[in-house]
């Protein structure tokens, strides 16, 4: 009895001590703390917390009792334990606290990627996320490019993905379709790319450049000077030599129309888009590796990283909602234009070692015109890539023409890159002058439409940056597309999801377009790009 009531005591005495610990600790927390505790919540306020927990545990029970009666009724289903029907096509969540990939950016980068994830692996459990920013998404360069499809390349990495995006486009109707819905218009309209050069020099660099485009199956022709006028009689060809004519698989399409399917068809296959601005990412450190591991100096060096990135922080774009972390094993930086931005919080350009070479992604103002021309053969047409810089194409079965031009050194640096204002001065002063020249139907036009949009512009050799980082083995880089967005972004989102699955490129190499040539100082120089 005496020992009953001294331990009862002693329990006494311990949990009065407890509670003078636990009030101690609590009233001397430090507000970093607290603040500490507000950024780790993973539920707003008048969230139900405890169904948040009972669902998470019985989860599982739900998931396997589904599981077992779709295997009953379906001989196809009980062969393939993940290919399970979804009840639900949307997360039921708002905001979701974890992921296994997290994909940045919404656009055809984006939304292609989550597409081919669950193309390869559907099952629900699987979660793909893609957080977008709204008040850029309209500026991007997949809203408002002008879709152009071209096979004409001199590395043959860039054919081989223009070729599986122009079949991919042919089909696109039976791939984005959903069940019985109509099949979705993109509104592809066959057209050939022509380049033009104006030395024997060039002449002979663009023939090796054809004859690497033929040796891949490419369907291109070369003409010479006589060829050229008598296939196009109403170009001008005075200081022409050769030039090159895409005969398939080239063209335009309306990358609005594109994206709107992808992202319909990637919500009903379960991917979760989250409207929102990343602001931070969270990292894990290693303890086991040393400290001077981002010292090396070597791009070759595989040595790991002490840390990896264990999730971002994301402000919600919702009336009243605080930033919340969202943890996850793989991330994609595919935000376009500010991929570089997004690189510089995870460190990226501002540490040392390896960490010290930044992603060289800047958003640069690309403007846009379309024209009236009636004097100008509206079907024969080709997309000219004249030596100027100056890109034109039709817009559709019409007189209606799209205009660009590649701006040089001396361009680049007097247009203010800060805004998105129209200069139609330029357009009349240095590029319809020389469109006249080498069209002289074009003297009799009048601008109809134009607007400005952002290119993700790679400034170090303008070529696009796909692969993971050499330090976050889990931080994968899709950015730099710059003007060829459209018929790079579908393959290498393909060849993502193969590195994801099978752990190497299948399709196509990708290998020499990551970070380690901007480490080494290897640029990757494409002669035929506008």
């Amino acid at each position: 009895m005496r020992r009953i009531i001294s331990s009862n005591h002693f329990l006494d005495l311990t949990k009065s001590s407890t509670s003078t610990i636990c009030y101690r600790s609590l009233k001397t927390t430090q507000l970093q703390y607290w603040q500490r505790f507000e950024n780790e919540r993973h539920h707003e306020p008048g969230d139900d917390v405890v169904g948040r927990i009972w669902h998470a545990f019985t989860y599982d029970i739900r998931r396997w009792r589904r599981r077992y009666n779709d295997a009953r009724r379906d001989a196809w289903k009980r062969m393939n334990p993940i290919a399970h029907s979804k009840r639900e096509i949307q997360d039921w969540e708002l905001l979701p606290f974890r992921t296994e990939v997290l994909i940045i950016g919404g656009g055809l980068s984006g939304s292609a990627t989550a597409f081919w994830i669950k193309q390869r692996f559907r099952d629900e459990d699987f979660k793909v996320v893609v957080v977008e920013n709204p008040d850029t998404f309209n500026e991007s360069n997949t809203m408002l490019d002008p879709g152009s499809i071209t096979q004409q390349f001199s590395h043959k990495e860039f054919i081989e993905m223009s070729k599986f995006t122009a079949e991919f486009l042919r089909h696109a109707g039976e791939h984005l379709q959903i069940l019985d819905s109509p099949t979705p218009d993109i509104n592809l309209l066959p057209n050939g790319h022509m380049h033009l050069a104006r030395t024997d020099e060039e002449a002979n660099k663009l023939k090796e450049i054809w004859k690497t485009q033929v040796s891949m199956n490419a369907k291109v022709a070369y003409y010479n000077k006589e060829e050229l006028k008598k296939e196009f009689p109403y170009m001008n060809f005075k200081d022409v030599v050769a030039g090159t004519y895409g005969l398939e698989n080239e063209g335009s399409i309306d990358t609005w129309q594109l994206i709107s399917a992808l992202r319909e068809k990637n919500i009903t296959l379960g991917v979760h888009y989250v409207k929102g601005e990343v602001e931070d990412f969270l990292f894990e450190r290693d303890p086991r590796l040393s400290d001077n591991m981002t010292d090396s100096e070597d791009p070759d060096d595989d040595t790991p990283y002490k840390g990896k990135l264990n999730g971002v922080i994301i402000k919600p774009k919702m009336t009243g909602a605080s930033p919340r972390p969202i943890r996850t094993h793989m991330i994609v930086n595919a935000a376009g234009p500010w991929s570089g931005k997004i690189a510089e919080l995870a460190g990226i350009g501002k540490g040392k070692g390896l960490l010290s070479v930044p992603v060289p992604v800047k958003a640069k103002k690309k403007m846009t015109y379309v024209i009236h021309a009636p004097d100008v053969p509206a079907v024969d047409f080709p997309a000219l890539v004249d030596p100027s810089g100056i890109y034109v194409r039709p817009q559709d079965v019409g007189f209606k023409f799209i205009v660009e031009k590649k701006y040089s050194l001396e361009e680049e640096n007097l247009i203010n890159h800060s805004n998105l204002d129209v200069d139609y001065d330029y357009f009349y002063n240095v590029i319809w002058p020389a469109l006249v020249e080498r069209v002289p139907g074009f003297k009799n036009i009048n601008i109809v439409n134009a607007w400005a949009r952002y290119e993700d512009i790679n400034e170090f050799d303008d070529a696009p940056i796909i692969g993971e980082h050499l330090l976050y083995k889990n931080l994968f880089m899709m950015c730099g597309y710059g003007r060829y967005g459209i018929q790079f972004k579908l393959s290498a989102a393909r060849c993502f999801a193969e590195k994801l699955f099978d752990g190497a490129y299948v399709s196509v190499n990708l290998r020499k377009y990551d970070m380690r040539r901007i480490m080494k100082r290897q640029p990757l120089i494409e002669p035929l790009k506008f």
